[in-house]
């Protein structure tokens, strides 16, 4: 196995030089980096990471916990992409640990990242309180960044959406087109993303001062599945509606397919809105409108946070992201329009 002397040697500098290139730690001319890359290259030398990681106190890792209930959707798709990407891209590796089912499994999936010492992590948090995040940043002295979810004691350590304000101004606009009867497919009532975008919801409906119709709202799990089902009940309960809201656009579009079995057209019939703004909600038929949420802007403030916090600065401010509604084809006037 080649060793760093050997590279050292091969390129006519010190040992020192090959580390100080190899670390990116102080200065070294372009005409010296480019005689170290190339006899590395010659050589088929490999650093030896552990040593690396123990004399710089940095693993060059970033960790990420994430529920597994979320491995099914494309939203987490594009979180895991944008996260991955952006990482290597600050010349990072990107090590991801699955939350599980439980807070207590989120919290072995923090313990696990803080034990292979992750320079820093980001959670995405289903089951943990915001109190046990902010005593986790406060415990621990790698930094830590909450991704969608919002914290009250270390503001600036959470990235987030606000889902209600988003739920609530997407309803209000159906209700603006002349909807009144407005159906509500929930996500999951074990996640805060469910929970509030169907608060959203009601506050829409009390500010437009219509009544609430619990028999209107059917919960479902994220799945195109319980989007259909989600339909089938209301039918089954004998419910009308002009238009519904589904709390992700995988259920969204499973609520088309549904109405169109049951030969209800959409939006002739039926208006329908999604959250997420999947890359697939403008190809189906018809064209979802949905609740876009800015997950990639999300993702690279989160990450350009840590790096800041890596390198010792300091942040004052919390950070939302405000989601917007694309109106498409699968949303049309309702029968209270005024002209």
């Amino acid at each position: 196995m080649t060793t760093m002397l050997e590279v050292a040697k091969r390129a006519g500098v010190s040992k020192a030089t090959v580390s100080r290139v190899l670390s990116g730690n102080g200065y070294v001319s372009q005409e010296t980096k480019d005689r170290v890359f190339q006899a590395i290259e010659e050589s088929g030398y490999r650093p030896n990471l552990l040593a690396r990681n123990l004399a710089t106190k940095r693993t060059q890792t970033l960790g990420l916990v994430v529920t597994n209930t979320l491995y099914h959707g494309v939203y987490f798709s594009e979180l895991l992409f944008h996260a991955a990407r952006m990482t290597e891209e600050r010349g990072r590796q990107l090590i991801l640990a699955d939350g599980k089912h439980s807070a207590d499994e989120e919290r072995e999936a923090i313990q696990y990242l803080l034990d292979m010492r992750c320079d820093a992590i980001i959670i995405y948090p289903r089951f943990l309180s915001v109190d046990e995040m902010d005593e986790i940043i406060q415990k621990h002295e790698q930094p830590v960044m909450v991704l969608n979810r919002r914290l009250r004691k270390n503001s600036s350590h959470c990235v987030w959406s606000d889902h209600k304000a988003s739920s609530q101004a997407a309803v209000s606009t159906l209700i603006e087109q002349g909807h009144r009867d407005i159906a509500f497919i929930t996500g999951s009532l074990d996640s805060p993303t469910g929970i509030e975008r169907l608060s959203g919801y009601k506050d829409a409906l009390a500010a437009h001062r219509i009544p609430l119709r619990e028999s209107l709202i059917v919960e479902g799990k994220w799945t195109p599945a319980s989007g259909a089902a989600g339909v089938a009940t209301l039918l089954a309960r004998g419910e009308s509606f002009t238009a519904l809201v589904a709390s992700n656009d995988d259920m969204a579009i499973g609520a088309i397919k549904q109405l169109h079995d049951r030969g209800i057209a959409a939006p002739r019939a039926v208006s329908v809105v999604g959250f997420d703004d999947i890359a697939m909600a403008p190809y189906v038929v018809p064209a979802l409108s949905s609740v876009r949420v800015p997950v990639t802007e999300m993702v690279k403030e989160t990450i350009s946070r840590l790096i800041f916090m890596l390198d010792g600065g300091e942040f004052t401010f919390q950070q939302t992201f405000a989601g917007e509604l694309i109106l498409r084809d699968s949303v049309i006037p309702g029968p209270h329009r005024r002209s």
